[in-house]
């Protein structure tokens, strides 16, 4: 049997909703990222550290769990959170323990401050584009991507606002 008879292709349907799921995963998230760069100067990651950060015991992390957190490298990571730093908006401190040298970074009051003013645009955009389209569908799409996003191997944690 060759390759091409084992590829078990889209269907009609199948190609259509993966088309729209495609189109959505490349427009959204720049869409998200306008309004928290024109409201909150912002963009999407900084603004997802730092509501991770709003929800770790003592409002810290380790870069390298950030990293994992925002499924980027520790480069593009430490560049995002350099530049919250510079705003005041988080400070980094180099540790030590158990042998090894690690930098937390740590959401700061005036970044809690950010956040808290950032939240109610970013809801509500979130709410235009994503929630209200779907309507009570929205929590059955939350449940389906879940099992994307464990195939995936990404942490599932909920964000819980403190």
């Amino acid at each position: 049997m060759s390759d091409e008879e084992l590829v078990r292709w889209l269907d009609e349907d199948e190609r259509r909703a993966w088309i729209n799921l495609a189109k959505v995963l490349l427009t959204l998230p720049g869409a998200l990222e306008s309004q928290l760069l024109r409201d909150a100067d912002l963009t999407l990651l900084g603004y997802m550290i730092l509501a991770r950060l709003s929800a770790s015991p003592g409002r810290s992390l380790q870069m390298s769990e950030i990293a994992k957190m925002a499924n980027g490298s520790l480069p593009r990571i430490s560049h995002a959170v350099a530049r919250m730093e510079d705003r005041g908006w988080v400070k980094r401190e180099v540790c030590t323990g158990q042998g090894r040298r690690f930098t937390t970074a740590t959401l700061t009051e005036a970044g809690l401050t950010h956040l808290a003013a950032s939240a109610p645009g970013h809801v509500e955009t979130v709410r235009r584009l994503v929630i209200d389209p779907l309507g009570e569908d929205f929590l059955r799409l939350g449940d389906a991507v879940e099992r994307i996003v464990e195939t995936l191997g990404v942490p599932t944690e909920v964000l819980k606002p403190r």
